[in-house]
């Protein structure tokens, strides 16, 4: 131990400020069990059915539009002059804005898990003693994970969104990879077995040497073809498949997933003759004043204890605190959605093959906050549209370019490259070599390994799991075609009498 002086610069955030990110990350329905733990622990809370009085302008300082410093300014001003009998004259509702309201029947509430991956996660990067910009790019990284713990997008469109070197952003994802769940954030199937073993104190084992050399060949190649290629007997091959079968695919899969619960949309956009109107689905979250019952208390002046006193004007600045979180919760998200539709209006207006590419930066830009800010909105929410319910999420892809200037989005190139294997014949299936040239020669921009990424989140097998070999048209027993079947090493065999061996097709 030793006693040392350092002299540096560090960012704190306020509490207030803390309040409203955690705030603006909650899904509509965990904001509403949030605000009923809120009433039942502070006394000055509690729920109106129908706002009764206008808002103070002091009110509308902390409530209104204003931007979180503007609303900590105009508090502390507040508490500075803080008169209780002036304060309860004048009116005490706390009661966030109501833009519409709907009479339709609310759906079923279901029970919400306990720990969710993304929450496991950042409770991970918060222990870890990284730099404030390091820790938004932690956050970013994990809030783009899919719910198998899997990261889908490249360092480099990480990167790119955040205006960052990649050099950076790959530094925090090897951070992020060694949290828990073993596996995490990994960008596909192998890397996450890699860091597995590595996890294990493994990643020299020849389970490992296996993955990391003979990935392609795994499905393709049998055991004593790897034990030649690697130089080993059989027996420690077969070891190896069986370390390698007690791993997982899928990190995050059977930890964190809950059963199916309706969907609760946080906003919703209508559309009013030719304009679209954003609003926050807020029907179910609680309206909240200051209870009455506390001004007669307070008006006894010298008959209240200092105590009591202190203890109310506590409870009363984390009720100026809730709501005010809430309304720059509110109001952040309309604003972000407001310039997602504008953005994406043709989708709006014709459906999803007009979604356009879009990334979280340049929404960043146009409303005047942080790239961390937009992720946090778009983080297990969704939004109902005249085209049906979405993930706001599913408004922000990169683009893939064309050979014409144009760009695509990533679900449009999905959706060519699914109508290529539909069309194939399914005795020749197209390879992701040919998938690949055939969108070159369509003007289609895309690397060779993004092909095979893409068709994999379609869940699509390869083309030597889709091939199908027939006879000529000559009917068999009356019944179609005569069949053959198929090994993976291109052997064929006689229709069968029995069920197909494993690793073959019919």
């Amino acid at each position: 131990m030793k006693l040392e002086l350092r002299l540096g610069l560090r960012q704190s955030l306020a509490p207030q400020l803390i309040q409203s990110l955690k705030m603006l990350q909650m899904p509509v329905l965990k904001l509403e069990q949030t605000l009923r733990q809120e009433l039942s622990t502070n006394p000055l809370l509690e729920e109106v059915e129908a706002v009764e009085t206008e808002e103070t302008q002091e009110e509308q300082a902390i409530l209104g539009e204003a931007t979180p410093a503007e609303a900590a300014t105009a508090q502390e001003s507040a508490e500075q002059q803080f008169d209780w009998e002036s304060y309860f004259d004048e009116g005490s509702e706390f009661v966030p804005k109501r833009v519409s309201e709907h009479p339709e029947e609310i759906p079923e509430r279901a029970s919400a898990a306990e720990t969710s991956l993304y929450d496991h996660l950042i409770e991970q990067l918060q222990l870890t003693r990284i730099p404030d910009d390091e820790l938004e790019i932690g956050e970013y990284i994990i809030g783009n994970l899919n719910d198998d713990g899997l990261l889908r997008f490249t360092v480099e469109e990480l990167a790119a969104d955040l205006k960052l070197p990649p050099e950076k952003v790959a530094k925090v994802l090897a951070l992020v990879q060694t949290f828990d769940p073993p596996g995490v954030g990994a960008r596909d199937l192998r890397e996450s077995i890699l860091i597995q073993f590595a996890q294990r104190g493994q990643a020299d084992s020849l389970a490992a040497r296996v993955v990391a050399e003979h990935w392609q060949e795994l499905d393709r190649k049998t055991h004593m073809q790897l034990a030649q290629s690697l130089g080993v007997s059989v027996e420690r091959v077969h070891q190896a498949m069986e370390e390698l079968r007690e791993l997982s695919p899928r990190p995050a899969q059977g930890r964190f997933t809950v059963g199916a619960r309706p969907v609760v949309p946080d906003l919703i956009v209508d559309r009013v003759d030719d304009e679209y109107i954003v609003y926050h689905n807020d029907r179910n979250v609680p309206r909240l004043r200051i209870n009455n019952s506390y001004k007669d208390l307070l008006r006894r002046g010298q008959n209240v204890p200092t105590e009591t006193k202190q203890y109310v004007r506590e409870k009363l600045e984390q009720a100026r605190w809730l709501l005010n979180a809430i309304n720059q919760r509110r109001s952040t998200m309309i604003r972000v959605m407001e310039a997602i539709v504008e953005e994406q209006k043709e989708f709006f207006e014709k459906g999803p093959a007009f979604l356009k590419p879009l990334i979280m930066e340049d929404i960043a830009q146009k409303v005047g906050v942080n790239v961390a800010t937009i992720s946090r909105v778009a983080n297990d929410k969704f939004v109902q549209t005249p085209q049906g319910v979405r993930e706001i999420k599913y408004f922000f892809n990169s683009g893939v370019a064309r050979t014409d200037g144009e760009s695509m989005t990533k679900p449009s190139v999905k959706q060519r490259i699914a109508a290529i294997i539909t069309s194939e014949n399914p005795a020749t299936p197209f390879s992701d070599q040919e998938i690949y040239q055939q969108l070159q020669q369509e003007g289609i921009k895309l690397a060779r390994r993004t092909v095979t990424k893409y068709r994999e989140e379609l869940h699509l097998p390869p083309a030597r799991f889709r091939k199908t070999v027939f006879d000529k048209p000559a009917p068999v027993d009356g019944i179609g075609p005569a069949m053959k079947v198929v090994s993976p090493d291109g052997v064929v065999a006689a229709p069968p009498m029995a069920p197909v061996p494993a690793g073959w097709i019919s």
